[in-house]
């Protein structure tokens, strides 16, 4: 390796960049900063069409994941590509539709001379990996696997408006006077800003490619699933009622969600039934080679993503969020 490939290159000579899930939660966040940078950003969308006439901030081309037939072209003169693509609002076989995309998409990005490709996965837990982690886990495999240097950022919870697991919380915290704290919310995690993941993002498209393999994301602090809701809860103003009950399992808990969190169900039941072991960095990851970052602390990240979600959500939405508060309201 020579050249910029073996030291790595300033962001404004990296482009273009393939954004595939452009429009997803990540994406929309990595979008900007990477336009900021002076990268070239080619965004990829199943209906380019609609987003070229809303979302004029980048170039639009047309990738469907399901159609191998369209990633040469979307790849074609892009030097690096970043997958973000997650299939588990799609039905229960999206495992198998995950790998199926992935390995397709290295092998385009082979054939059109793309130097690196960027994946955003998942932390491995300590127990057997529910449906949803092996999933991530396997596509990271099936990236790394080709014949282009690819970089697995593995990150847990993250923390921001729009993310599926940041919704679970918050709603729950907002909306619950009194939570059953089941024993599986013992599990611990290292939840993590979007904005340090869109920092590691950016990272892992500048870093030398002898750096290319697994990285994990872990955010700044260890947690239970009992301390982020609690802790959400209290940057609410609310210290809600809780009773333990060590009995009911992530799969019946996510039965309740869907009467008390507007996250999408498909998604939010195969994130709880990935709680049930500790999700934990094996090291600082990424971050031993940004050491000069700091990184937001989980009540600050939340705090953040908890001012975004009030721009967004209707006014009724909130006084019946705020009554729920009074009443978590207990004396200390």
């Amino acid at each position: 390796m020579t050249g910029d490939d073996a030291t790595g290159r300033p962001m404004d000579e990296i482009g273009p960049v393939l954004l595939a899930g452009a429009t997803g939660f990540v994406g929309r966040h990595l979008r900007p900063a990477l336009a900021a940078r002076g990268v070239q950003v080619r965004c990829a969308s199943r209906t380019p069409e609609r987003h070229r006439r809303d979302e004029g901030d980048c170039e639009w081309v047309r990738l469907d994941v399901d159609d191998p037939s369209t990633m040469p072209a979307a790849l074609e003169g892009a030097r690096a590509a970043v997958w973000l693509v997650h299939e588990m609002a799609n039905g229960r076989d999206y495992g198998a539709r995950e790998r199926t995309s992935a390995a397709a998409f290295a092998a385009a990005a082979a054939r059109t001379g793309v130097e690196r490709i960027v994946y955003l996965g998942g932390i491995a837990p300590a127990g057997t990996p529910s449906r949803h982690l092996e999933s991530r886990l396997a596509t990271g495999a099936v990236l790394r696997g080709g014949n282009v240097p690819c970089f697995e950022l593995r990150a847990s919870m993250i923390i921001g408006a729009g993310s599926a697991s940041w919704r679970i919380v918050s709603d729950l915290a907002s909306r619950l006077p009194a939570m059953i704290l089941p024993r599986w919310l013992a599990s611990r995690t290292q939840p993590i800003a979007i904005d340090d993941v869109v920092v590691a993002l950016c990272w892992a498209l500048e870093a030398p490619l002898a750096l290319a393999g697994v990285h994990d994301v872990p955010g700044p602090e260890i947690l239970s699933g009992r301390d982020i809701l609690l802790r959400v809860a209290g940057l609410l103003g609310a210290r809600p009622w809780t009773v333990s009950l060590p009995v009911l399992s992530p799969r019946l808990s996510s039965y309740w969600l869907k009467l008390v969190s507007g996250a999408d169900y498909e998604i939010a039941r195969e994130l709880v039934l990935g709680l049930e072991h500790d999700i934990l960095a094996q090291d600082e990851g990424v971050w031993a080679h940004l050491p000069d970052h700091r990184r937001l602390s989980f009540d600050e990240a939340a705090r953040r993503a908890l001012a975004d979600d009030r721009e967004e959500k209707p006014w009724k939405t909130l006084r019946l969020e705020a009554l729920a508060r009074r009443l978590a309201r207990r004396p200390a």
